[in-house]
C-alpha cells in the first residue's frame, strides 16, 4: 500500500511493506524503472547524495542470489519452496514455513562455522532435527514449527512423484509441550464488558468485537464481511483458510447483538471494518490494529480468543459438538470437544454444588 503524499521529493514514495504490518519504507520511483529502496533518514547529506545520483541514472546492482550445493539441506528447501506443492499452500502458510525454514538453514551446530544448508542430505538426521529443535526450546511453538516445517520439506522430498530421498528425519521428532496447551486465551463475559466499556458501540472497535464474537469466524473471515454477504438475516461465505483447496462454505444467522450493533456502526462501501485509508484491512494488519485496541482497554485477549469465547459459550447454552461446528466450520470434532467437554464439567460442578 502506498501512503499519500507527503513532503519527500519528486520519484521518492512511501510503501507499506508487507501491507497491513505498519512498517513503511521510502522508495526512488521512475515510470519504466524497478523501485529502488533507499536506505537512510530522509533529509540527511547521504540520503540527498543518494537522491542525487538515482536522479542522475544510478542504479545498484542487484545482488545475486547464492545457489547451495546440490544434496545440501539449503538445496533441498529450494526446491520444495519451488514446488507445485508449496504453490498451493495459502499465502500465510507459505509466508510462516519460509520464514522458518530461512531461519533454520542459516544457522549453525555449536561449535562449528558450517550451517545447518550446508549438511548433506544423507548426514541430515533425527538428531539434527532435534537440534534445531532444542535451540528454539525457550518457546515451544516456534520449537514445534521447525519440526512441523522441516517434517514437510521431506514428506515431499520422500513422496512417489518427488522420491528425492527415502527418509524423512523429522518423522519420528517428538514436539514439545505446549507451555499452554489450551491455545489462545478465551475471553470472559468480564473481559468482554470491559472492551465494551472502553469501546463504547458506535465506535469501529466495538463493531470488530461483535463481529468476532456473534460469528466465531477467524480475523481472516471478518475483514471480508460485508453487505455483501448478508442475505434474508444471514451470513453467505467461504471461509478463507483452505479455500482453494477445501472450502468450507457457510450460512450463519446474523444474532439480534450482531444486528444492533451494525446498524448503530460506520461500515466500508465494501466490507464492514476498513483502516484508516478506508480500506478494507489484511489479515495481519486488523490483528495488529485490533490487539492495540484491547491494550487500550487492559485486557489480555486477541482476536481469536473471540473465536473460542464464541463455540465456549455455545457449549455452555447446550449446543453439540455438531451445533458449534456449523458455526464456527471446524472440520473435525476433536477441537470442539474440548469447548463442550469444558462446559459439561462447569454444568455438573454446578449441579454437584447444589447437592
Amino acid at each position: 500500500m502506498r501512503r499519500p503524499a507527503s513532503r519527500l521529493p519528486r520519484f521518492v514514495v512511501e510503501y507499506e511493506v508487507p501491507k497491513g504490518s505498519g512498517k513503511w519504507f521510502v522508495y526512488f520511483r521512475q515510470k519504466g524503472q524497478k523501485n529502488v529502496r533507499m536506505h537512510g533518514t530522509p533529509g540527511t547529506p547521504e540520503w540527498e547524495e543518494l537522491y542525487r545520483r538515482l536522479l542522475a541514472g544510478f542504479r545498484p546492482e542487484a545482488k545475486k542470489l547464492h545457489q547451495p550445493n546440490e544434496n545440501t539441506f539449503a538445496w533441498l528447501c529450494q526446491q520444495y519452496m519451488s514446488s507445485p506443492e508449496y504453490g498451493e499452500l495459502n499465502e500465510r502458510t507459505r509466508r510462516v514455513r519460509r520464514g522458518i525454514l530461512n531461519h533454520c538453514m542459516g544457522e549453525s551446530p555449536k561449535g562449528q562455522t558450517l550451517t545447518y544448508g550446508e549438511v548433506p542430505l544423507d548426514e541430515f538426521k533425527p538428531t539434527t532435527v532435534a537440534r534445531l529443535r532444542d535451540a528454539k526450546r525457550g518457546t515451544p511453538e516456534a520449537a514445534n514449527g521447525r519440526v512441523k516445517a522441516i517434517r514437510a520439506v521431506f514428506n515431499w522430498a520422500t513422496s512417489t512423484e518427488v522420491n528425492i530421498t527415502q527418509i524423512n528425519p523429522a518423522r519420528h521428532v517428538k514436539y514439545y509441550r505446549s507451555n499452554n496447551p489450551a491455545g489462545h486465551h478465551t475471553w470472559t463475559i468480564e473481559e468482554v464488558e470491559k472492551f465494551e466499556r472502553r469501546h463504547p458501540i458506535g465506535t469501529k472497535a466495538h463493531l470488530a468485537l461483535a463481529l468476532l464474537l456473534y460469528t466465531g469466524q477467524r480475523r481472516g473471515d471478518i475483514v471480508q464481511f460485508g453487505r455483501k454477504h448478508e442475505k434474508s438475516g444471514w451470513l453467505k461465505f467461504t471461509q478463507q483458510k483452505n479455500r482453494d483447496k477445501k472450502p468450507i462454505d457457510l450460512e450463519i444467522p446474523i444474532f439480534p447483538e450482531l444486528k444492533k450493533v451494525l446498524d448503530a456502526s460506520p461500515t466500508g462501501d465494501e466490507v464492514y471494518l476498513v483502516n484508516e485509508f478506508n480500506k478494507p484491512f489484511s489479515d495481519n494488519g486488523f490483528g495488529n490494529w485490533f490487539r492495540d485496541r484491547c491494550i487500550e482497554a487492559g485486557v489480555p485477549g486477541r482476536a481469536h480468543g473471540l473465536r473460542k469465547a464464541c463455540a465456549t459459550r455455545l457449549a455452555e447454552k447446550g449446543a453439540t459438538p455438531h451445533e458449534i461446528m456449523s458455526i464456527t466450520g471446524h472440520r473435525t470434532l476433536k477441537e470442539v470437544v474440548r469447548y463442550t467437554q469444558a462446559a459439561n464439567q462447569k454444568q455438573l460442578a454446578e449441579s454437584a454444588s447444589k447437592r
